[in-house]
């Protein structure tokens, strides 16, 4: 019987998915994905190395999910809240998403440490940046914060609804909804971005 690479692959990547949004990736365990995979650890360093590089494969993989479902093209760049709204949706519907870049941040975001897939994201954040910037070149967006903290500002303000549920519960004492939540995400976006008239 041939043994499906391509599907035992997945398998893996999906319970680490699961693994590393739920302890990190130093709390994670190989042969907890293993389990969770329903396959032998020893296919994880077979294919992927060591547990560093499956949280690296992993970040890469969910990462590229993300950029594919929720493009920043320019004009979707002229409305930053809908761009900030489609990603609250993607992250409500992924929720392990925010959770493994939380992670990342954490236990792997000093400058010393080495980013998974850290070129190809910062071309990918470039891209982002560009856009904006031309964005605001044609007087579709405020010129007064530079297009790449402008960008930060939008991935933390999105970002923080799902890595920072504590202080939703403590702010809004429990009368949160994700229809309500999204709203407010766009309409901050759309007000920090309002040309001056």
């Amino acid at each position: 019987m041939a043994w499906d690479t391509a599907r035992t692959q997945q398998l893996l990547l999906d319970a680490a998915v699961e693994e590393f949004a739920e302890f990190g990736p130093d709390g994670a365990r190989i042969a907890r994905v293993a389990t969770r995979a329903g396959v032998n650890k020893e296919r994880i360093y077979q294919y992927f190395g060591n547990k560093e590089q499956l949280f690296s494969a992993v970040l890469t993989s969910e990462l590229g999910k993300l950029a594919e479902a929720v493009p920043l093209v320019l004009e979707r760049g002229r409305d930053l809240g809908d761009y900030a709204g489609r990603v609250f949706d993607y992250h409500s519907a992924h929720p392990h998403f925010s959770r493994l870049l939380a992670w990342e941040g954490l236990q792997r975001g000093a400058a010393s440490e080495e980013l998974a897939a850290g070129p190809e994201r910062t071309a990918h954040y470039s891209e982002k940046v560009a856009t904006l910037a031309a964005a605001q070149q044609a007087g579709e967006l405020a010129e007064d914060v530079d297009p790449a903290r402008l960008m930060f500002a939008v991935i933390g303000l999105v970002n923080a609804w799902f890595t920072l549920p504590q202080m939703v519960r403590l702010l809004m004492s429990g009368t949160t909804d994700a229809a309500t939540d999204r709203e407010a995400v766009v309409t901050l976006v759309r007000r920090l971005t309002k040309p001056a008239a």
